[in-house]
């Protein structure tokens, strides 16, 4: 193959992403130099934070200039290499970009074992999002066993970890989810103790399954979902903000669909709450080596389900990625570049 297929950031979004801020070219491959490594993506990951990357705006990172390939971490296998820590062939996590091939320094890849779990997983359950929720959940949310944590986007890529991460500590987990099937997803398959369907009466359903309150709270989401969960949080409750996916479309900052903003922050005073937000690079990445170990532990034991949901070939990325900022992927979301 002498060409490499890129999915660019065509313009800004306004608002919600369209199908005309993409656009698909095709580049030559790209030549590794010494030191890097060839690499061929397998899969590419797409997650919410991708849509801040669009917006031309001061953040942790800095945004995709327009024509540039989207941003993604991707996982594959190295096609030429010019480094002696990696031989074609070899499975690794650290490509990047929504695109076919990229040419990456061997120093920023992370080798991975294909026989250990599927590939896929990198981007997963066993990758950033998976790292996310080991990071926060235990630096932030210091679970005790017996306490009541409620995870928002329970489903999501990030939430269905932090759940059974809590059920593994002895808590009482409650997740948010959207629709009865994810519902009964995150009850049945990922074992936590109750659901939430946020599309019902959020006051009812959270006083029902939470009736002596919220010891940790799982933020996701924002807007609406945010606003009904914080007067319930208990005393010296903590608060992990992760994201807050009801917002990234919205230029004023406000929750999808005319939901309020977020709630009165004066009780976190009287109740001594701790509201943290983090970002994984932070300080999680050093500590990939112990999160893998002890993820690949729980799968075997079969105490850590996941589910994805994969799109297939290039194209596809941009749907995918609308889909999942409206909620509508049931998982992990990934594409597969077959």
């Amino acid at each position: 193959m002498t060409m490499n297929p890129q999915i660019l950031l065509a313009r800004r979004p306004k608002g919600a992403p369209v199908p005309g801020d993409f656009s698909l070219v095709e580049t030559a491959l790209p030549e590794p130099r010494e030191g890097e490594v060839l690499v061929r993506h397998r899969f590419i990951s797409l997650d919410p934070y991708q849509r801040g990357r669009m917006d031309d705006v001061k953040s942790y990172s800095a945004p995709v200039a327009l024509g540039a390939v989207m941003e993604c971490q991707a996982v594959g296998q190295v096609a030429a290499s010019r480094d002696g820590r990696f031989k074609e062939g070899d499975w690794v996590l650290g490509g990047f970009g929504w695109q076919t091939y990229s040419a990456r320094p061997a120093k920023a890849l992370i080798p991975i074992d294909a026989n250990e779990a599927p590939p896929s997983t990198a981007l997963g359950v066993l990758g950033m999002p998976g790292l996310t929720a080991w990071v926060g959940l235990a630096d932030i949310g210091e679970p005790k066993a017996g306490e009541t944590v409620v995870v928002s986007a329970a489903s999501g890529a990030v939430g269905q970890v932090v759940g059974q991460l809590a059920k593994i500590r002895g808590c009482r987990v409650v997740g948010i989810a959207g629709g009865p099937r994810k519902c009964e997803f995150v009850r049945d398959t990922l074992g936590f103790d109750a659901t939430v369907d946020h599309r019902g009466d959020l006051d009812a359903q959270l006083d029902a399954a939470c009736p002596d309150g919220i010891d940790v709270y799982w933020e996701n989401v924002g807007g609406a979902v945010q606003a009904a969960v914080f007067p319930r949080l208990r005393e010296f409750g903590r608060m992990v903000m992760c994201g807050v996916i009801a917002q990234y479309n919205t230029a004023s900052g406000l929750a999808a669909h005319g939901a309020p903003p977020g709630p009165n922050l004066g009780p976190a005073v009287r109740k001594r709450l701790r509201i943290q937000g983090f970002i994984v690079s932070d300080t999680g990445w050093p500590r990939y080596p112990q999160f893998r170990a002890e993820m690949l532990g729980h799968m075997k034991a079969g105490r850590m389900q996941w589910r994805e949901d994969v799109a297939h070939g290039l194209a596809a990325a941009p749907a995918a990625f609308i889909g999942m900022l409206e909620g509508r992927n049931f998982g992990k979301q990934v594409v597969a570049l077959d």
